[in-house]
């Protein structure tokens, strides 16, 4: 069964139960108002018979006989009984002994006061009425013939209608689910439109307060996730697949050259050592197309943990240094930082040490003296880390395009790589909440500052 019309169901039943419980309840109020009002009629007029035959000397029992047949007050077929303290009759009206009573009702009503009770199809009250030292038990029973009817015909009534409205709340419920479900229809429109080659597309998210909306903006967060990891797969192998091919190439030519006739053996080692420096090359380039595409991911937030900055900046020197030895990098720690707390972070150890090693490298690659001055600072709200340079500069039609993946400035062609350093240090700056910023010009060196959140704030 689908799911409108399990709710067009459920509507049904559940309104269905509250009218019939409705229509109940009114009914039964209204009895329970039927009898109550009459019962109160039956005790009014058994407390004015009783005044008028025991406190009006005047009266006798025939003459309240003749009083109460032309009473237009008198209640449909009523009957009223009154019998002293010895339950020898006073007066009665009902000749015919159609109500019935003993003994122990008798003692009832004289110990309780008031009783309410039946008689066949009367109803019966039965009072107490005391005059001086003297106790009388009146009985006072009619038959409430309009109240029946009138409880009759409501019943009727709401029978009536309770059919009436079970035959409109089906496709009253229809209606509903069909309207409820209207969003959902339009959602599941928009979901089957949405392929691997449209990921682009969104859920319209409506008026972004109920729950539809909030289902709406999960699914696009989703979307948004999906979205992100085939842009990164499609980049990595488009990227991988441009990248490799150039050292690849050349690999290969060199072996080809090397196999064409036989070699001397510095020829050999000669050959052996260029194609071992092309590998390492290769090795480098994967290792950073790998940590963009990490960086990338969704993933790359996962492994976060506090981390020293200053422990960070030493450890990429020294593995920078590790494999070119001309380099040099100067690192200085301000006075602003009193605290090792001041220099903790919330990060990925390897990807930070990645970006700071890119950017180290870069320095020492384009200064004359092979060397850059790296200083650490705490402003109270944001680690600083600056990088400087002595070298050329960048051109300032460059320096816009200085962080895509795989650019290189028309002034760097003499300096081997590969334009991946900046991208993926920006990539995994911006992951740590972080920001980076270059400042530089033709002739005036380059500046690179990063500013990272600390894992706590001073």
């Amino acid at each position: 069964m689908k799911i409108r019309q399990k709710l067009t169901l459920q509507f049904f039943l559940m309104a269905g139960i509250i009218m019939v419980l409705f229509s109940l309840t009114v009914y039964f109020l209204s009895a329970r108002y039927r009898r109550d009002d009459f019962f109160q009629r039956l005790e009014s007029r058994a407390n004015s018979t009783a005044r008028m035959l025991i406190e009006l000397e005047e009266i006798d029992a025939e003459l309240l006989r003749k009083i109460e047949e032309d009473n237009p007050v008198s209640l449909p077929d009523e009957k009223i009984i009154i019998l002293d303290n010895n339950n020898h009759f006073v007066y009665t009206s009902d000749f015919r002994n159609v109500i019935l009573y003993d003994d122990a009702l008798l003692d009832r009503i004289r110990l309780e006061g008031k009783v309410r009770t039946h008689s066949g199809r009367y109803e019966l009250m039965g009072l107490l009425f005391v005059e001086e030292e003297e106790r009388f038990v009146v009985l006072s029973a009619a038959r409430d013939i309009f109240g029946f009817d009138k409880q009759k015909n409501l019943g009727v009534v709401l029978l009536f209608l309770n059919g009436i409205f079970l035959l409109l709340y089906y496709p009253a419920g229809w209606l509903l689910a069909s309207r409820a479900f209207s969003p959902i229809s339009r959602v599941v429109g928009r979901v089957e439109e949405i392929s691997i080659t449209s990921l682009n597309l969104r859920i319209d998210e409506g008026n972004g307060k109920d729950e539809l909306a909030h289902l709406a903006h999960t699914f696009n967060l989703m979307l948004d996730r999906l979205e992100t990891a085939f842009t990164v797969q499609k980049d990595f192998i488009s990227n991988a697949s441009h990248e490799l091919r150039t050292p690849l190439t050349a690999i290969t030519g060199q072996l080809d050259v090397l196999l064409m006739k036989e070699r001397s053996p510095g020829e050999y080692r000669n050959a052996t050592a260029a194609v071992l420096e092309d590998i390492k090359n290769l090795n480098r380039l994967l290792d950073r197309l790998l940590l963009m595409a990490h960086a990338s991911s969704e993933s790359a937030k996962t492994g976060f943990r506090e981390v020293r900055i200053d422990e960070i900046l030493w450890q990429s020197r020294e593995e920078l240094l590790k494999h070119e030895k001309g380099y040099t990098v100067n690192i200085s720690l301000d006075e602003t930082i009193s605290d090792i707390e001041n220099m903790m972070v919330m990060g990925d150890e390897q990807l930070l040490r990645s970006a700071v090693t890119n950017i180290m490298e870069n320095g020492c690659k384009y200064s004359p003296d092979r060397s850059v001055e790296v200083d650490l600072s705490y402003t109270g709200t944001r680690l600083s880390i600056r990088f400087r340079d002595t070298g050329p500069g960048i051109a300032e039609a460059d320096i816009g395009r200085i962080f895509e993946p795989f650019y290189r400035g028309r002034a760097e062609g003499t300096v081997k790589g590969h334009g991946i350093g900046l991208s993926l240090a920006k990539k995994i700056i911006e992951i740590h909440q972080g920001e980076i910023n270059v400042v530089s010009g033709p002739d005036l060196g380059t500046e690179v500052d990063i500013s990272l959140p600390p894992s706590t704030t001073g």
